[in-house]
């Protein structure tokens, strides 16, 4: 029987949509699943304001009865117009080892994407740059950090036989803190504490906090301007970032850099690896759930870099090391043994050569594909 693919269009569709993962993923060891309500919120055109300039479609698999993959097409407008491309993007893919749901769907995005007027095809990709992005291909066993897809091998070998090509790669280093506080790096910290252009900016309350983090994400906006998939934030979408990521931070995590006017020229946000309760909360906040998260972040020993920028004219004059130090003080004053880099583009020399420094080895690599579209 042929697999048949259905768009979704109801709430009880997205609920599938959403849950689908957690049965395709619960015969593999450790697997950690996300905040359903979270993934819920970002597929709902009526809570995730990114559905404002995002065309997108989602589409379920069947093999006759049975449900057995997901996909999302997404076609982001404001990043487009950005760029000057007509790129679509494919996301959300979950599927058996089965080439041939896989292509399915594959090709159902492809389609749709061709028929909206695009030229090309990328993923896995979310709505915006803050999503998730990128199969992995090395470090699968290695401990998942929050936002990061969690896709089993099976699907490189799917993507390559379906003649999809590299787009780009990104490049997780694992650095050991303790190893990274060398006295040479102290001694750069001690320089770049001295500098009169601008000064450490750290926290402990939310409420020292609050009046920085607009700002903060204000920045990004700049310092990202390079960086694949972004597009500029506009100031709804600041209140609304600062809004929903404001009750997750830690305030003891996030480093800022300060010209004497208290304007933020770098920045870097930190959030300890909370797996194990994401993992026995089951993805669900209630009843108990996020005690078991909080309480994972409370024993967790490894720290995951999310967010880090420095504005243009302050690069390469000591502010990555004021706060890249900073973070390695802290976290080791308060436990932490390992830190994880989040993506770093492959291309990315500065960013790099900043986590190499510090003794980073790489350990995890994921990769966005490409198709492009011929009459």
């Amino acid at each position: 029987m042929p697999i048949t693919i259905k768009e979704v269009h109801t709430r009880r569709d997205m609920k599938r949509f959403i849950y689908l993962m957690e049965t395709l993923n619960s015969s593999t060891p450790d697997w950690v699943p996300p905040i359903y309500a979270d993934e819920l919120h970002n597929i709902d055109p009526r809570k995730n304001p990114a559905h404002e300039y995002c065309d997108s479609i989602l589409a379920l698999a069947y093999d006759g009865d049975e449900l057995v993959g997901r996909i999302a097409g997404i076609i982001n407008k404001r990043y487009n117009e950005y760029a000057q491309t007509k790129t679509a993007r494919f996301g959300f893919l979950e599927t058996p080892d089965r080439l041939e749901v896989t292509r399915a769907l594959l090709e159902f995005v492809e389609d749709w994407a061709r028929k909206q007027g695009m030229a090309r095809i990328v993923g896995p990709m979310g709505f915006t740059e803050e999503d998730s992005e990128g199969f992995i291909f090395e470090g699968y066993h290695e401990t998942p950090s929050l936002g990061c897809i969690q896709n089993q091998p099976y699907i490189i070998e799917h993507m390559d036989k379906l003649g999809w090509l590299k787009e780009l790669d990104y490049v997780v280093y694992k650095i050991d803190i303790q190893g990274a506080m060398t006295p040479l790096y102290a001694k750069l910290f001690e320089r770049a504490s001295r500098n009169p252009a601008y000064k450490l900016k750290e926290f402990t309350k939310k409420s020292q906090l609050k009046p920085y983090i607009q700002p903060i994400f204000r920045l990004m906006n700049e310092a990202f301007d390079k960086i694949y998939g972004y597009s500029p934030l506009d100031e709804q979408d600041v209140v609304l970032m600062a809004k929903r990521y404001m009750p997750l931070l830690d305030p003891r995590f996030i480093k800022a850099a300060v010209t004497p006017e208290d304007e933020v020229i770098g920045f870097i946000i930190s959030i300890p690896n909370m797996a194990p309760g994401f993992i026995k909360a089951r993805g669900r906040l209630l009843p108990f759930g996020i005690f078991h998260i909080l309480r994972a972040s409370k024993k967790s020993t490894q720290l995951d870099n999310y967010l880090g920028a420095v504005k243009k004219e302050f690069r390469g004059k000591g502010v990555d090391v004021l706060i890249g130090y900073a973070q390695l003080r802290t976290a080791s004053k308060l436990g932490f043994t390992i830190m994880d880099t989040h993506h770093e583009m492959e291309t990315n020399a500065p960013m790099r050569a900043e986590s190499e420094r510090a003794g980073g080895v790489v350990y995890k690599r994921y990769r966005i594909y490409r198709k492009e579209f011929t009459d």
